[in-house]
């Protein structure tokens, strides 16, 4: 397993092709081709999370002072699901899928073979590093690929970490961590690959996507976006906001690309939902949310130094209606509500990626729509409503890469729906299958035998000829039989 710290050698971009020479050379002796191989690889991860799952939780904490209940549930069991549902389903997801074919090519039979695309790049993030890391690499392991791992140098507990438990328990000829920061990263982009997969923020992204084109290389890229969140009057409000406490600072304190970013509601439901929100947050996290164990800090003071700018703008700063206490020394930045923050402020011009959650009012529910739609495409969109037409409306007004009817980031967990944004939230997707076919290059197949070989095709064309061609073409038996009886 390559590490930038191994041997005190630096990774440069002469090994960085090396490294992806080695991998090709074992791509090609088809060693990660074999259902045995795939499978041993899923379930050493399993073993991996199992035997070592306090040293992920405190590597977590290190990083991002994580809650051992987010640190459990949303990133262990999470990896150990994907690699369960990987194991119990790979046989059928290996298996070639039948494809109907038509009187054009009759007689014949088609199927579509499920192909390793060969060496991948996994450019993890920094939020849910370990999650973030091991999630596309169970897609790319299923799949039978050959991979590196670029886990994020912003959670360097967990980069580190990865870094040595990956060669224990997993094939270190096959599967290799390159540890580092923007010269390692931009080492490994030098190089030709079959596929890379990036979780990240919009700039970068456009960096990986521009290193990518030179060599017509497809990507993922996993981004974020302004994610959100459109309630309603008529419903149970404490349900409501608890879920979107829930979503919003339960998940990483903010730091998450599927979180609530803001909100919008109607200006007589505004009071009512503050007031829940208040009543909800101190149930939590207490009088003094700095000392709570259950809230993750800030994750470096770069981005502290980012959200207390978003904060102390001018415009912002007189109206937060709760919240708005920070602990710079521990990194801490308790949960924080704005009312009726105007849209031209730095808060609601980028993705917050943090404990500051905005309220926007409006005269009439259906206006939110405008809002949302003004900005570019989120992650991922939210409403709370009883009303049956306002979700119609909401899914066919609104584009984003997942939606939650009265609920946040739960869509996250269902494996049978494909987890990725749309436009500049991103592109492509993943979890469950979405993650083997990510990895995949769907190869069509057509199987013909030596019988019923069709004269038309070959010269010398004729009218006769060009009748029967376009007769087959469309495939229509009738237009078939009308051209040979000459009645067409």
């Amino acid at each position: 397993m390559a590490t930038m710290e191994e041997e005190n050698t630096v990774f440069d971009v002469e090994a960085a092709n090396v490294l992806t020479k080695e991998l090709r050379d074992v791509f090609a002796s088809g060693k990660t081709r074999s259902y045995e191989w795939r499978i041993s690889q899923l379930k050493s991860i399993v073993k991996m999370c199992d035997e070592h799952e306090e040293d992920i939780v405190d590597a977590l904490r290190q990083d991002l002072s994580k809650p051992q209940l987010e640190s459990i549930v949303y990133e262990l069991t999470m990896v150990k699901n994907s690699c369960t549902l990987a194991i119990k389903e790979l046989k059928h997801w290996m298996m070639p899928e039948k494809a109907k074919t038509s009187l054009t090519t009759f007689p014949s039979s088609a199927e579509i073979v499920s192909e390793p695309l060969g060496a991948v790049l996994i450019i993890s993030a920094w939020n849910y590093p370990f999650l973030l890391s091991m999630d596309p690499l169970i897609g790319a392991i299923a799949a039978g690929n050959a991979m590196v791992l670029k886990p994020s140098e912003v959670a360097p507990a967990t980069s580190s970490l990865l870094a040595k438990l990956l060669p224990e328990y997993l094939d270190c000829s096959s599967i290799k961590v390159v540890e580092g920061a923007v010269s390692e990263t931009s080492a490994l982009l030098e190089q030709k690959w079959d596929k890379i997969f990036y979780t990240g923020n919009g700039r970068v992204g456009r960096i990986v996507m521009a290193a990518a084109a030179k060599h017509l290389t497809p990507v993922v890229l996993e981004l974020g976006g302004k994610s959100p969140v459109v309630v309603d009057s008529g419903i149970d409000i404490q349900i409501a906001t608890r879920r979107i406490i829930a979503g919003k600072w339960g998940c990483n304190n903010g730091q998450a690309c599927i979180s609530p970013d803001y909100i919008i509601t109607t200006k007589d439901c505004a009071e009512k939902l503050v007031d829940s929100l208040k009543k909800e947050l101190e149930a939590f996290y207490g009088k003094n949310p700095l000392e709570s164990k259950d809230l993750s800090r800030i994750v470096n003071s770069n981005h502290f130094s980012r959200l207390t700018k978003l904060l102390d703008e001018d415009k912002v700063s007189g109206k937060i209606v709760y919240g708005g206490e920070r602990d710079e020394a521990n990194l801490r930045i308790a949960p924080t509500i704005l009312l009726s923050v105007p849209q031209n402020s730095l808060i609601m011009k980028e993705e917050i990626f943090g404990p500051l959650l905005p309220i926007l009012t409006v005269s009439k529910i259906e206006d939110s729509f405008d809002i949302i739609k003004s900005g570019t495409k989120p992650l991922a969109a939210y409403l709370f409503t009883n009303n049956k037409k306002l979700k119609e409306q909401f899914l066919m007004s609104v584009s984003a890469g997942g939606v939650v009817i009265n609920d946040t980031t739960l869509h996250l967990a269902v494996h049978s729906v494909p987890f990725g944004g749309v436009g500049e939230s991103g592109m492509g997707s993943y979890h469950g299958k979405f993650s083997f076919d990510a990895f995949t290059h769907k190869k069509a197949v057509v199987y013909r035998s030596f019988v019923g070989d069709a004269y038309v095709r070959y010269p010398p064309y004729t009218l006769g000829k060009l009748r029967l061609m376009k007769a087959l073409i469309t495939g229509n038996v009738w237009t078939i039989l009308r051209t040979l009886l000459g009645m067409s």
